[in-house]
């Protein structure tokens, strides 16, 4: 490894991309990571200039790596270490409806199990069909 570079599992954790280290590691290994459109290995090195892109928790990062950094940093130091070109997470009144009963309302009736089943039937047809 150069001196310009660090392992990819470790620099996503010291950005604090991800919680734990073992985590991106994880993340490595499920193919969750890639560098410049390439899955990669958890010590596969990064420079500035890489891209990276995380796909974690439904959402997709996109960060461009600016400074490399082998320890995990304070927040404020961590936004200086990349750039941030991931699209907007959506909002949170576009995801999918939960269907929620009251506490105690007791077991859903033939009608609500209906209901239930015909918002499932919607939230799993895609859109334009």
């Amino acid at each position: 490894m150069t001196e310009g570079s660090v392992r990819v599992d470790v620099w996503i954790w010291s950005v604090r991309l991800v919680k734990t280290r073992s985590a991106a590691t994880a993340a490595c290994r499920g193919g969750h990571v890639r560098v410049n459109d390439e899955r990669v290995k958890p010590a596969t090195p990064v420079r500035p200039g890489d891209e990276v892109r995380v796909r974690l928790d439904g959402r997709e990062r996109v960060v461009v790596v600016q400074r490399i950094v082998r320890k995990r940093v304070g927040a404020p130091v961590a936004q200086e270490c990349l750039i941030d070109k991931s699209p907007p997470p959506s909002p949170r009144e576009a995801l999918i409806p939960v269907a929620r009963r009251d506490r105690g309302a007791g077991r859903p009736t033939k009608r609500d199990r209906r209901e239930l089943e015909r918002l499932r039937a919607i939230a799993q047809d895609p859109p334009g069909r």
